[in-house]
């Protein structure tokens, strides 16, 4: 249902963008997030944003990452910029998704791209 792409090996300072789509037929999108485990840490929140736009980051990315939608192609997109060995991890992208206007809500998640920040 999520596929992420993106990612790869950067250097200390440099850019990536991750992207996640949705795919197949479904009726309407909430929020969409990503999500980072680092090695041998717990998986935690780095950005989200809902349906309205309105977003929210951890404060260890705040000014350097920036996570954006676009509706129309059911996609979310993190902008990493600054980047930091200590941003190394795994990134899973998350939505919160609703398949038919019977169903209800349900979370899925992205199969996860592993961004790594060279010194």
């Amino acid at each position: 249902q999520l596929q992420a792409s993106g990612g790869g090996l950067v250097q200390e300072g440099g850019s990536v963008r991750l992207s996640c789509a949705v795919t197949g037929n479904i009726f309407s999108i909430d929020w969409m997030a990503w999500y980072r485990q680092a090695p041998g840490k717990q998986r935690g929140l780095v950005a989200r944003i809902t349906s309205g736009g309105s977003t929210n980051y951890a404060d260890s990315v705040k000014g350097r990452f920036a996570i954006s939608r676009d509706k129309a192609k059911k996609t979310v997109y993190l902008q990493m910029d600054s980047l930091k060995p200590e941003d190394t991890g795994v990134y899973y992208c998350n939505a919160n998704v609703k398949e038919d206007i019977s169903t209800w809500y349900r979370e899925y998640w992205g199969q996860g791209t592993l961004v790594t920040v060279s010194s």
